[in-house]
């Protein structure tokens, strides 16, 4: 068995981190990209790649990315969602990685929703 490393202690300790932040619920911001079947049809896949190569470039621990299954809206697909800590969720559509790029900087890491490509804000469930 190899030995371990300091740089395979710190790569433990920073998974284990996010782990406890996703239970624990410290983190201020959720991105859900969209994979069900139709969208990773439409390059789902694509987009959850540009926003972990975005996150870890941009070396946050507050922000949690998950994936959900399909939203009902085939043919706007890629989206995205993003929810921020105290703010409405918004939901991206028709996404492409420079989109998504986009997204990232402004929403994710400053706060001010893309009007350009998002679909809603809020719920979209009516009682």
């Amino acid at each position: 068995m190899a030995k371990l490393t300091i740089a395979d202690l710190k790569k433990i300790k920073d998974e284990y981190r996010a782990n406890q932040t996703l239970r624990e619920g410290a983190f201020t911001v959720k991105v859900t990209v969209h994979m069900g079947t139709c969208g990773i049809a439409a390059g789902a896949r694509g987009i959850m790649d540009t926003v972990m190569a975005d996150l870890a470039a941009s070396g946050r621990k507050d922000v949690v990315i998950t994936t959900s299954g399909c939203a009902g809206l085939c043919s706007k697909e890629p989206m995205m969602t993003v929810e921020r800590s105290g703010d409405s969720p918004v939901r991206y559509v028709a996404l492409t990685p420079d989109k998504t790029h986009r997204i990232f900087a402004e929403h994710v890491m400053g706060g001010t929703a893309v009007k350009d490509f998002a679909l809603v804000a809020g719920h979209e469930t009516t009682y």
